[in-house]
């Protein structure tokens, strides 16, 4: 290490105090967080891409360092979800650190694992305070029974009024109006739940009846109108 003249000139003065960092909780401990194998957490963070016309959401489960499990979800452009399929192979084995100085094509994911990656080194996780933290596969439960994204997509205009698209059910394909003409319900059918039974021999059409639900007051509707063509 060089030093300037003006430094190697200098009187020594002893270091009063050296306590190290602070201490963050990790998967129910304290620690001093010195390397990066010192990082451990589970947790979530949301990124946007520059021209803000496209979000996503990232899950990593970091366990001494490495992340272990990546889930990407991503609404907007089209090529975010190309992004998004690369990033969740190229993302376990990676440390946060090299995760971090990876281009991971899309600005919203690389928006996203930015602030993750500081919220896992400032010990702002889910699993803080969890004993051990969340067992590899713990991502999965954000999706819920079928894995998919539970997304909600609204439309709506002066001229018409509201269409409900998509719940966190899932796909809207109905929905129920009192005489008024106000929304009181919709029905829907869990598109994952649907494919899962179709995967296992189920018939389409069954498999479509099987899966229908509804919400609210749908039965009581005085009109049911299709969201996306009425």
């Amino acid at each position: 290490m060089l030093y300037t003249s003006e430094v190697d000139k200098m009187t020594c003065v002893a270091k009063g105090c050296d306590h190290g960092p602070a201490p963050i909780p990790e998967e129910g401990r304290w620690v001093q967080a010195r390397v990066i194998e010192d990082i451990s957490g589970f947790t979530h963070g949301v990124g946007w891409c520059a021209p803000q016309q496209g979000a996503c959401k990232l899950t990593l489960n970091v366990k001494k360092g490495v992340i272990q499990e990546a889930l990407v979800e991503t609404i907007g452009c089209s090529g975010m979800t190309h992004s998004a399929a690369m990033s969740a192979e190229v993302l376990p084995g990676k440390t946060i650190l090299e995760a971090l100085n990876t281009d991971l094509v899309c600005d919203a994911i690389n928006t996203a694992m930015r602030e993750l990656f500081l919220q896992i080194a400032y010990g702002r996780t889910q699993s803080a305070f969890s004993e051990d933290g969340l067992a590899v596969g713990a991502g999965l439960e954000d999706l819920g029974k079928g894995l998919r994204s539970q997304i909600g997509t609204m439309y709506g205009t002066l001229a018409k009024g509201v269409r409900y698209l998509e719940m966190a059910e899932g796909y809207v394909t109905k929905i129920a109006l009192d005489e008024g003409g106000e929304v009181i319900g919709y029905q829907f059918v869990h598109l994952g739940k649907m494919m899962d039974a179709i995967q296992k021999g189920v018939d389409p059409k069954e498999a479509y009846e099987k899966n229908l639900g509804s919400y609210g007051r749908f039965g009581e509707a005085a009109r049911v109108i299709n969201p996306r063509h009425a």
